[in-house]
């Protein structure tokens, strides 16, 4: 597969369906960073009239697990990716059109070059905040993903 964001809306589709129906997107794609929007609507809505916070993990996670995929597909070698720790903060309401973006990809080819070099698992610490309309920060997740070069 090809990275685009068009091709990773179509990913989520079939692997990630629950992200898909949440309207859960991908605006951009490239080298540096990863940019997944959000829309709060009725799918995605909690009790307090925000968006619910899960909803919240998923757009953050995929902005930093898709930036992850675009570096092991240009490696070329089949990588393991786990999530093995999570930490969210949440300082706002989420309402309206939510904007999570990751740009660490200079983390992370420094990571897959690090397992590639050592033979061993290596693991980076990749941040996303949630942005609205206005530019406020509504949440902030941290995810400290594994990443070890299968044999």
């Amino acid at each position: 597969m090809g990275f685009s964001a068009k091709k990773l809306n179509l990913f989520l589709i079939t692997n990630l369906p629950s992200a898909f129906l949440c309207g859960v997107r991908v605006e951009s794609i490239d080298q540096v960073q990863c940019r997944v929007n959000v829309r709060h609507k009725w799918i995605n809505k909690n009790p307090f009239k925000s968006m619910f916070w899960a909803v919240q993990g998923m757009a953050a996670e995929l902005s930093t697990g898709a930036l992850i995929m675009l570096k092991i597909k240009s490696l070329n070698r089949k990588v393991s990716m786990l999530v093995i720790k999570n930490e969210a903060r949440f300082t706002k309401k989420a309402k309206g059109r939510i904007s999570f973006c990751c740009n660490q990809g200079f983390d992370i080819d420094n990571a897959l070059n690090a397992a590639i070099t050592s033979g061993e698992a290596q693991t980076v610490v990749l941040h996303a905040e949630g942005h609205d309309e206005t530019g406020d920060m509504v949440s902030k997740f941290h995810f400290e993903w594994t990443l070890k070069i299968k044999s």
